[in-house]
């Protein structure tokens, strides 16, 4: 394992930033930083102001105010050194159709001081059967991973992933996860955008959610919102509802056939249920037990956030 990129200054650092499109605003007094070495997810519903944000972390678009480093750099004036450090998946971009995917690789690699070997970053996103294959001829999953092919030839040491694995089939997501997973193992930082809930949880340190171009939560994503201390809801088919015995739960909520229980005692909890159950021969028929999700908190805050006085549409 390559450890010697991970640094202890912060692979990026966003102060006060600030970006005005006329009279809108789309990022209002965003602050924020990147550690090195860890992959960071900035979520946020469309228009929250992430695409901004990531343009400007990109050196792709100009601020109104704020300070921004990346890589220890302002990426408004970052060089080409610079730019060799830094990988980009966008969210759609431009091939030129007629090359191969070997072609397309190896001109991205001749870019770069120290690239990745061009066969080897192929088989890594999973191309090898597709070598020689011309670009126009890929399916969209397939032209997906050209992308992250594209962006890692050049051995970046932070690495912009915009939706990386939309359009791939379950197979070809879980594989590209365990790909971005070796990133954080070679110590490459990245910061990931995706709609893809269960993709942020599989793979973020880190949560930052946008909303109204301001930052509203930052935290791990089994601690996002006091998920990890929310209430644990409890639901099961019961063959007599009004026998249900006292236990340390809120008032029991009934919708259809199934009874639903909340409460902070998980474990008495179900030993309350299950020992009433055991003693009258009986089961917990379609039992569940469930904490909130990641998707479940994620929603709640950006509701919460858009209902509040002052909001405004951003980018």
């Amino acid at each position: 394992m390559n450890t010697t990129r991970r640094q202890a200054d912060p692979a990026i650092v966003v102060e006060h930033l600030r970006m005005d499109y006329g009279r809108q605003r789309a990022v209002d007094d965003l602050s924020f930083h990147v550690r090195s070495g860890e992959i960071y997810a900035l979520l946020g519903p469309n228009g929250a102001g992430k695409t901004t944000t990531v343009e400007i972390l990109e050196g792709h678009r100009r601020r109104t105010a704020g300070s921004v480093r990346v890589l220890g750099a302002d990426p408004a004036h970052g060089g080409r050194r610079w730019r060799e450090r830094v990988g980009i998946v966008l969210q759609s971009g431009g091939l030129d159709g007629e090359l191969t995917v070997d072609e397309l690789v190896r001109f991205y690699g001749s870019l770069y001081a120290h690239p990745k070997d061009v066969a080897g970053t192929i088989d890594r996103v999973g191309l090898a059967d597709k070598r020689r294959a011309r670009a126009r001829t890929l399916s969209g999953g397939q032209l997906r991973r050209l992308d992250l092919a594209l962006a890692l030839v050049g051995d970046p040491e932070l690495v912009f992933l915009d939706e990386p694995t939309t359009g791939f089939d379950p197979a070809a997501r879980r594989s590209a996860w365990d790909m971005i997973d070796e990133l954080r193992g070679d110590g490459t930082t990245v910061l990931l955008t995706s709609h893809y809930l269960d993709e942020v949880q599989r793979l973020a340190d880190r949560v930052g959610v946008l909303s109204n171009g301001r930052l509203i939560a930052e935290s791990t994503p089994s601690t996002l919102g006091r998920r990890d201390v929310a209430d644990t809801v409890i639901s099961f088919r019961p063959w007599d509802a009004t026998a249900l015995p006292d236990g340390p739960w809120r008032p029991p909520e009934q919708y259809g056939d199934r009874l639903v229980l909340h409460t902070d005692r998980p474990t008495e909890a179900l030993l309350t249920l299950t020992s009433w159950a055991v003693e009258r021969d009986r089961n917990l028929g379609g039992l569940t037990v469930t904490r909130p999700s990641l998707e479940d908190v994620y929603l709640q805050l950006t509701d919460d956030a858009t209902t509040q006085p002052g909001g405004s549409d951003a980018r």
